[in-house]
């Protein structure tokens, strides 16, 4: 890593001034990411950079605060809910698009219609409970379920368009966000400028430069030499260590919501035996990786809700590293060690991962782990494309992926009730319990958060007692900045709302000598 670094910094020194191209003058900020959005509208567009520059584009009725519960944005109000299947929204007055228009329930309604359209090519699987959404007056909006689904709120956090906007939003956005759109070049620049009659107050920048950097290494050289201002989350903990031992840049870090984790195939003739899967949860240094993989910047995962979530249940199965006892439990199971401490193994299982480097090191990593216990791995590497085809396809036996940007604990329900399994969820691990499916069933038909709360609890004991997933980490969300930026903060989602507080302090002016 240290060789790459430094030849791609004699590449960006020996580059001419086409290196500066794009970095604007004033207090406009430069933001360095990895990929051009893909749509600019926020019913269609999926990919991460699309939906950071939604953030930034459009506002939604409510948002996710620090406790990862549903709070009012557009809405003037907390949401009222009359009945199981009904919702109330009562909208803001005053809140005008980019164009100047007010934002009315027409916006709204049209926004949310559009995905019980059958022909709308959108995001519109999440929206399959709800049965009618209509006006009730020029700013309040009824939405109305198929059944009650009481995790239905965080459906609500979506940019709202303007009504009869249709396609022109993909490229042409008019939102009712803290910034307009300026300049759009794909896959080499997003350019924003601030919205002055921003409901919320005009921005505290000129504006906002998202700059396209595909490679890694190049990203941090860029931000070393001062062509870039701010990265969040995209620069690999090798490289933000080097930055930090350099001084030159400023670092903030917060606890994020990305969990990593093994995934077991429970079909599996091996897997399908609790005793071998607590034998590799107790075999597995998870601390090691978090310390010298990911250089601290994560925590040791417990589950997959995550720890600063109202619905979190910390009194729960975890797995300590023992792998004394890893083999205690494997001679248990029935497979035990054919020679010792000799060369064979128990058994041999494969581990599907990505190409990305820090994912195939941790995937030898957990090779090593195993192998002290007596199981044998084969670690196949794929693109990640392939590697999720397979993965939804249940052509693995063990596989390392993430989950990004978890909020609400429903997503228990999507990757664990026996009803989710491909295609029709994402229990890719083939996992079932009934008790589980009933804590889940109850805890989406309870009217709110705090009935809700108890039947997760009970849910996520049952799965880390049930060992589907052996939890690796959860991700520290990292934003590395110049040392003359103010205002920069970071949430649990690391959403970049917070970059319209972002702004460079003035250069102090020159002072004259004195004379005598």
């Amino acid at each position: 890593m240290r060789t790459r670094w430094i030849v791609a910094l004699a590449l960006l020194v020996a580059c001419t001034s086409a290196c500066n191209r794009g970095r604007p003058e004033g207090n406009a900020i430069v933001v360095a990411w990895t990929n051009s959005p893909v749509n600019l509208d926020p019913r269609v567009g999926t990919d991460e950079s699309s939906q950071k520059a939604h953030q930034l584009l459009y506002n939604s009725l409510v948002r996710i605060d620090t406790d990862l519960r549903i709070v009012p944005e557009l809405l003037e109000s907390n949401l009222e809910q009359p009945d199981p299947v009904t919702y109330i929204a009562r909208v803001r007055k005053g809140v005008l698009f980019h164009n100047g228009r007010e934002l009315t329930s027409d916006d709204v309604v049209y926004t949310y219609r559009s995905f019980l359209d059958p022909a709308f090519k959108g995001r519109s699987g999440a929206y399959r409970q709800v049965a009618a959404v209509d006006p009730i007056d020029r700013y309040t909006v009824r939405f109305t379920l198929k059944a009650p689904f009481g995790p239905f709120p965080i459906n609500l956090v979506m940019g709202i368009v303007q009504a009869g906007s249709g396609d022109a939003n993909a490229r042409r956005p008019v939102g009712t966000g803290p910034y307009k759109l300026k300049e759009f070049v794909q896959d080499d620049r997003l350019v924003l400028e601030p919205f002055d009659r921003y409901y919320g107050g005009k921005p505290a920048n000129d504006g906002l430069v998202f700059k396209v950097v595909p490679d890694d290494t190049m990203r941090g050289l860029e931000l070393r030499k001062g062509t870039v201002d701010l990265i969040v989350n995209d620069l690999a903990p090798d490289i933000i260590g080097q930055l930090q031992k350099e001084g030159k840049v400023r670092i903030t870090e917060a606890q994020g919501t990305d969990y990593a984790y093994m995934g077991l195939n429970l079909r599996d003739p091996f897997l399908q035996h609790l005793y071998v899967r607590q034998a590799i949860g107790y075999a597995i240094d998870r601390q090691a990786i978090v310390k010298f993989l990911r250089r601290n910047l994560a925590t040791v995962a417990v589950g997959i809700v995550p720890p600063m979530s109202w619905a979190f249940e910390s009194n729960v199965f975890d797995f300590t590293y023992d792998p004394a006892r890893a083999k205690g439990l494997l001679d248990a199971a029935g497979f035990p060690d054919p020679d010792g401490d000799g060369p064979l193994p128990r058994f041999r299982l494969s581990l599907r991962t990505s190409t990305t480097e820090v994912y195939r090191v941790q995937a030898a990593a957990i090779q090593h782990d195993l192998a002290r216990v007596g199981i044998a791995i084969d670690v196949r590497s794929n693109e990640i494309q392939t590697l999720f085809q397979d993965v939804l396809r249940g052509n693995f036996q063990l596989y390392t992926l993430q989950w990004v940007g978890v909020t609400d604990p429903d997503m228990l329900r999507r990757v664990y009730h026996s009803a989710q399994m491909p295609p029709a969820g994402l229990n890719r691990v083939f996992f079932k319990n009934p008790e589980v499916d009933r804590m889940i069933e109850a805890a989406a038909a309870a009217p709110d958060d705090e009935a809700r709360k108890p039947y997760y609890g009970r849910a996520q004991q049952l799965i880390a007692a049930d060992v589907p997933y052996i939890s690796l980490w959860t991700k520290k969300n990292v934003a590395i900045y110049q040392p003359d930026l103010t205002g920069v903060r970071l949430s649990p989602i690391a959403d970049f709302t917070f970059l319209k507080d972002v702004s460079r302090q003035p250069t102090p002016a020159p002072q004259a000598s004195a004379t005598r």
